[in-house]
């Protein structure tokens, strides 16, 4: 069985969403419910939240929750994988709204027998992980990581998975990526778009 690691800041991680609080809400939250689905489908998903609403989802999607430790998305990665059996595990952001479960068995199928299989985002930042086992990850996020990740003295491979590579920071990724999105994400934006045609 695969496990998954999904973190999720919450609003709090999409300040760059230029629109209201509430709106940012609404459109983290559906893009957490779109990457659940998406996950689901493999085995055992973990989201690592201290966003209640988020939490409240998660369980609502059949997955478990793990209370993030704060100190960045390392530590909330690391805090999850300590529940993690020794076997394969996915880490994908919670960002990725267009993402299907082929995408994710891609990513699972690249993993090496020992070391990782990421996707790296256009800004050079990474969106997810294959891990061969929990203890290959290291805490590396943040701006040029996935560079640091290819570093590591382990087999790495790089893969292209266009749904995972195009993650979402702001409202003109979200306009561009539309028509990919999943029901959840298409649905936060159509009520968005009907709020402002009033």
């Amino acid at each position: 069985m695969t496990t998954v690691v999904v973190p999720f800041a919450g609003t709090e991680g999409k300040t760059r969403l230029d629109t209201s609080r509430s709106t940012r809400r609404e459109l983290s939250l559906a893009m957490l419910a779109d990457v659940l689905a998406a996950t689901a489908v493999l085995g055992r998903t973990l989201v690592v939240t201290a966003d209640a609403d988020g939490a409240a989802l998660a369980g609502a999607a059949g997955a478990e929750t793990v209370a993030d430790p704060s100190g960045g998305q390392g530590v909330a990665v690391a805090a999850a994988l300590e529940l993690a059996a020794d076997e394969q595990v996915l880490v994908v952001n919670a960002d990725l709204p267009c993402v299907v479960p082929v995408d994710l068995r891609a990513l699972l199928a690249a993993i090496p027998s020992h070391g990782l299989a990421l996707v790296e985002a256009l800004d050079g930042t990474t969106n997810a992980l294959g891990l061969s086992a929990p203890e290959v990850f290291a805490p590396l996020y943040g701006p040029g990581s996935a560079s640091r990740f290819r570093a590591l003295p382990v087999e790495t491979v790089a893969v292209v998975v266009p749904n995972l590579a195009e993650d979402v920071d702001t409202l003109e990724d979200l306009e561009r990526l539309q028509l990919r999105c999943g029901p959840r994400t298409q649905a936060a934006l159509a009520a968005l778009s009907a709020g402002t045609a009033k």
